[in-house]
């Protein structure tokens, strides 16, 4: 005989494992600790796999038991904003945008990205941000709405999102104006001590071909995975910054940085990674469909 999933069952086993305590799960959902335990025992005979396996008083997740905590998630999430969207149609309600943005991503970009959301009353938002696996994961499991990075990850044929260029940024020598500096981009990278991006950052990657094509040894001064860190320490004139101009926008403005070279034909491409399959979005929509160029240099 087929058994059919119960999704009552599925939500304790999901409210169990992210408590990781069958005791404080039972009292969130005001059930009793045995209650809770049949319940779940009906699930894994549904499924006729052992879902948890005690250490010690710790109940940890088998196998099978990550497997349907991802689908969980996934279910529960959809569910979650199939309610957000129905209740958006009211107009006293507000639109969740949850963003998700790599830890190193230039801070001043993601302000200029959100700034079409200033001062609107029928938005609110969700920021984190973390590494590029973590990330990822928050998007296929539709816990977040968009991830913005500046490269695409790999990948695969199984991957739930796609990605959309929304700004492309020149890349420019900037520098503390009281440091001295040669005439010509050449000169200014073999002389001074340069701050740049590590390896892993798709500007270095061009960086590194620009030098080998002029023949360049640079003084390279720090690799840095943090755009605001390579801006601070600008600013403080340890070196001179290979940073998109955006990076430090108002540091420029107010002539505390200045910017001597732009690099040319070298660009950041900056992209928002969405999910393949998921409720629309309006918020998200308007802020992708706008011109971005524009609106994020401008």
């Amino acid at each position: 005989m087929l058994h059919r999933l119960n999704f009552k069952h599925l939500r304790y086993f999901w409210a169990v494992a992210h408590e990781g305590n069958l005791t404080r799960a039972a009292q969130n959902l005001g059930v009793s600790q045995s209650a809770l335990s049949v319940q779940i025992q009906k699930l894994e005979e549904v499924l006729e796999y052992q879902l948890f396996e005690r250490q010690g008083k710790q109940l940890v997740l088998t196998e099978a038991g990550q497997i349907v905590l991802q689908y969980g998630d996934t279910i529960f999430a959809a569910g979650d904003e199939m309610l957000a969207v129905l209740r958006a149609e009211e107009p006293s309600s507000r639109r969740l945008l949850r963003i998700g943005a790599l830890a190193t991503l230039s801070r001043n970009f993601q302000t200029a990205f959100l700034e079409p959301l200033n001062g609107r009353n029928d938005v609110r938002l969700h920021l984190r941000s973390g590494g590029i696996d973590e990330l990822l994961r928050l998007l296929e499991t539709h816990q977040i709405d968009v991830l913005l990075a500046n490269y695409i990850p790999t990948r695969t044929e199984n991957s739930l999102w796609v990605p959309h260029l929304i700004d492309q940024q020149p890349v420019s020598l900037i520098c503390h104006p009281e440091i001295n500096h040669p005439d010509g981009l050449d000169e200014q990278l073999q002389s001074l001590p340069l701050l740049l991006p590590t390896t892993e950052s798709s500007i270095r990657a061009a960086l590194d071909a620009y030098f080998e094509r002029q023949q360049i040894r640079p003084h390279i001064l720090g690799e840095i995975d943090d755009m605001a860190m390579i801006r601070l320490l600008a600013r403080n004139k340890f070196g001179a910054a290979v940073v998109p101009p955006i990076v430090a926008r108002d540091e420029l403005a107010s002539g505390r940085l200045i910017e001597i070279s732009q690099i040319e034909g070298l660009f950041e491409a900056f992209y928002a990674l969405t999910p393949a399959r998921q409720f629309p979005n309006a918020i998200l929509a308007q802020l992708l469909d706008r011109e971005t160029s524009s609106s994020l240099t401008g």
